[in-house]
């Protein structure tokens, strides 16, 4: 799909490239209790690629994996997800640190940065459920903050739109094929990378300098 797409995507290259910005800063959660120990967060946002190569460059990220979540695991390779029949969503499994960043800031980011929550089985310029944006959460804490961050966003109005970002329970992380990992990192010359991905670091940098870093942690 990414590739099919391309083409028209550069035709269209005039309109923004990234995915809309909310209309300010979006606020901090204000539901984040802390926890302690490293922890997990997956997170659907659109192609895996850009949402790895996002939190790779957060401080506090120790880890982030491409892969698939939603299905059943006889099915979650990339051929099979890209038909759109699977139940998985492209998504990343995140390993954080909370002593330096919680999980409410990441997905403050993720909302900030990684995906568009207004956008329903789509992130520019790919279309499916593949692509959706979804929370995958992994305890009731998570649950809870995601829910009620949402809740947050909406009553702020923070999004022309209201947001359309699940929040459903995980069941199963799998990890996408060597080549899909680091693929923003190792291909920033990419068409569709430069085109779609590379604004999302620089609105990164923008957004969250204190977060930022210039060195990505790998998965491989």
């Amino acid at each position: 799909m990414k590739a099919a797409l391309f083409i028209a995507a550069v035709i269209l290259a005039g309109c923004a490239a990234a995915a809309p910005a909310p209309s300010e800063r979006l606020p901090v959660a204000a539901y984040d209790p802390p926890v302690h120990g490293l922890q997990t967060a997956v997170l659907s946002g659109g192609c895996f690629w850009g949402v790895q190569g996002v939190f790779e460059h957060v401080r506090g990220v120790t880890k982030v994996w491409a892969g698939y979540d939603g299905g059943q695991r006889g099915t979650a390779h990339y051929d099979d997800v890209s038909t759109g029949i699977t139940g998985h969503a492209e998504s990343v499994e995140i390993t954080f640190d909370p002593a330096q960043i919680s999980y409410g800031e990441v997905l403050r980011i993720f909302f900030s940065v990684a995906t568009d929550p207004t956008q329903l089985n789509h992130q520019v310029p790919d279309e499916g459920p593949q692509y959706r944006s979804e929370i995958f959460f992994r305890t009731p804490e998570q649950r809870l903050v995601a829910v009620r961050y949402i809740a947050q966003l909406g009553a702020a109005r923070a999004f022309a739109h209201p947001i359309v970002t699940r929040v459903d329970p995980d069941h199963g992380f799998f990890r996408a094929e060597d080549h899909h990992q680091d693929y923003l990192v190792h291909h920033p010359r990419q068409p569709y990378i430069a085109l779609y991905d590379a604004p999302k670091l620089q609105q990164l940098k923008a957004l969250f300098p204190q977060r930022w870093r210039a060195d990505p942690v790998l998965a491989l």
